[in-house]
C-alpha cells in the first residue's frame, strides 16, 4: 500500500468548504472522485486543513493510501484531468506510511488580504475582503504582537468548544501593506511610483502550531477595530485574556482567506 501526498491550490468561492457536506459541493467530493476515476480504488482522503465555505487555498495539503502503481508524476496529470479548473494538483510525492496529512503537519501558514478602497474592484469581489473605511495597518500589526506565544484562544473560536483544548501557539503575525499587481493598473509605473502608505492592499499573515474554527477571521476582525481607531492594540491582549468570544471582533469574510502553506518539518 502506497501513501500519497497531494499539495492543492483551489478557489474556494463556489464550495461547501473542504469537508463533504450535504448542503453543497466540496472541494474533498471532488478530490476522491478524481482519485477514484483514476485509480479505480475508492479512498478516503486526509487534510492538513478544513477550510471553510469560500476559503481559498494556495498549498493545502492532503494524503491518501492506494494499491495503485501509477507514478507520481501521472497521478498528478491523471488526477488534473478529472479536476475542475477550479482545483489544481500543485505537486504529488509517495511519503512514508507513517504521514498524516492532519496530524504530522507542525504549523500553518494562513494569509488574509483586504482591499482597502472605497473603490470596490468587481474582478477581486470573490478574493479579498473589501473594507472602506481607512485602515492603520501599522497599529493593527502591533495589536496582532500581543498574540504571539502560546495562549488559550477561546475568545477567538466561533462556537467553543470544537477541539479538545483551545491552546495555541502564534509564531508570527504580520500585518502590511502592499501595492496592487501592475497587471491591474492602467500607469505600467504604478507599482514603483506608489509609496507604501497609499497602497490599497493590506496582508495579514498568521503563522501557528494549529487554529481554532474561524480563528483567523475571528483575529482579522478584531485588528479592525484597531485599525479604524475603535480599540487600541493594547485591547488586543485584553480580549486574549478575557477568554470571552464576545469582547472580540466580528468574524471577518471569508473570500479574503487564504490556507497558503502547510509545514511538517522533516
Amino acid at each position: 500500500m502506497r501513501n500519497i501526498k497531494l499539495t492543492l491550490a483551489y478557489d474556494g468561492s463556489e464550495y461547501a468548504g473542504w469537508q463533504v457536506q450535504p448542503n453543497g459541493v466540496s472541494v474533498q467530493s471532488c478530490v476522491e472522485a478524481a482519485i477514484e476515476k483514476l485509480t479505480q480504488q475508492k479512498t478516503g482522503v486526509l487534510v492538513a486543513g478544513r477550510t471553510d465555505a469560500g476559503v481559498h487555498a494556495l498549498g493545502q495539503v492532503a494524503s491518501f493510501q492506494t494499491e495503485s502503481k501509477i507514478p507520481c508524476k501521472n497521478i498528478q496529470t491523471g488526477l488534473q484531468r478529472f479536476l475542475p479548473d477550479s482545483i489544481c494538483v500543485r505537486e504529488v510525492a509517495e511519503v512514508a506510511p507513517d504521514f498524516h496529512a492532519t496530524y504530522s503537519a507542525v504549523q500553518k501558514r494562513y494569509r488574509y488580504v483586504i482591499h482597502n478602497s472605497s473603490v470596490n474592484f468587481p474582478f477581486l469581489k470573490r478574493y479579498v475582503c473589501e473594507f472602506g473605511r481607512p485602515l492603520d495597518a501599522e497599529q493593527m500589526h502591533v495589536g496582532g504582537q500581543h498574540l504571539l506565544g502560546k495562549h488559550d484562544f477561546r475568545c477567538f473560536e466561533s462556537h467553543f468548544p470544537n477541539k479538545a483544548t483551545s491552546v495555541r501557539t502564534v509564531k508570527e503575525l504580520t500585518v502590511q501593506r502592499t501595492s496592487v499587481w501592475p497587471v491591474w493598473g492602467a500607469d505600467p509605473g504604478l507599482s514603483q511610483s506608489t509609496s507604501n502608505s497609499s497602497a490599497e492592499f493590506l496582508t495579514v499573515d498568521i503563522v501557528a502550531d494549529g487554529f481554532l474554527y474561524n480563528m483567523v477571521r475571528a483575529i482579522v476582525g478584531t485588528l479592525f477595530e484597531v485599525g479604524v481607531g475603535r480599540w487600541t492594540p493594547e485591547k488586543v491582549r485584553e480580549i486574549v485574556e478575557s477568554m470571552d468570544r464576545s469582547q472580540a471582533g466580528a468574524t471577518a469574510p471569508a473570500s479574503g482567506l487564504y490556507l497558503v502553506q502547510v509545514d511538517y518539518g522533516d
